[in-house]
Order: C-alpha cells, then structure tokens, then sequence
C-alpha cells in the first residue's frame, strides 16, 4: 500500500492521541512493503507549527526523527500542478470532465496541494478531518479517521 499522512495525523502521533493508535491499528502503516509519503508542503506546514508554538527542542527532534520514516517528495513537477489545477476547479464545480455532486468546495491551499501529490502519487491520503472527501473515489482514496477524545 502506499499512503501519505495529512499533517493533522502526524500532529496526532506527536500529540500521542488515541486515533493514531487506531490509524495504525486498521491500516499498519508500517508493515513491510508500505510506503508513506511525506509531501514537503507537509514538512512546510509542520515546521511553521513548530516556530509558531515555540515546540522545544525534544519535541523538535521528535518530529524530525518521525518524519524521516517517510519517503520525501519533493519532484513532481509538472503532473503535480496540472492535478493541483484539476482538483482546485473541480472542488468550485468547473471541471468541465469531472462534475462535482454537491455545492463548489474552497479547499485551503495547502490541502490542494496535498491533495494533488497523493492523488498524482496514487496513495491513499491519510485525515482526520473531512476537506478532502468530496475527492474520495474522484481523485484518490481517502481514509478519514474521526478525533474523538
């Protein structure tokens, strides 16, 4: 199988909450053949927590030391644009090959670009949280987890 992590999930194992163990219970991500992929807009968004909340250096090395279990990517150039492009038009409802069931979506930036380097990598996008589901089955598989306490 091959996965990549949104950054609220990486947030959850460094936060040690409960469905990081449920995550890695249904999907066991680090089985033998797996490959997680580490997009580097996550590893953008990840140091900015860091800088922003102050992390101390533990927690800090913590999250370089997890992220260095994943496969970097940082090369996809061409094809990760032109996905980005398609999935952006497509969540406002004016992709004229796809067509959106529901009302246009805005997607964060970021999470389109997420979106794109999972989809153009065809890996399962690994969230808790619910932006990318109207992507599911269109774009790339989606495994959303809820947060519950």
């Amino acid at each position: 199988m091959k996965y990549v992590l949104d950054t609220n999930v990486i947030l959850a194992y460094l936060r040690k909450h409960p469905v990081w163990n449920k995550i890695q219970t249904h999907l066991d991500i680090f089985e033998t053949g797996t490959i997680v992929y580490l997009p580097v807009i996550i590893v953008g968004e990840l140091r900015s927590i860091a800088v922003q909340n102050e992390w101390g250096s533990i927690r800090t090395v913590e999250l370089q030391r997890f992220t260095k279990e994943f496969v970097p990517v940082t090369n996809l150039y061409a094809d990760l644009v032109e996905r980005y492009a398609e999935i952006d038009a497509f969540s406002q409802g004016r992709l004229q090959e796809k067509q959106l069931k529901g009302s246009a979506r805005n997607m964060g930036k970021n999470d389109l670009w997420i979106a794109a380097t999972a989809s153009v990598l065809n890996a399962t996008l690994i969230t808790t949280d619910k932006d990318f589901d109207h992507l599911n089955k269109e774009f790339l598989n989606v495994a959303r987890f809820e947060l519950i306490q």
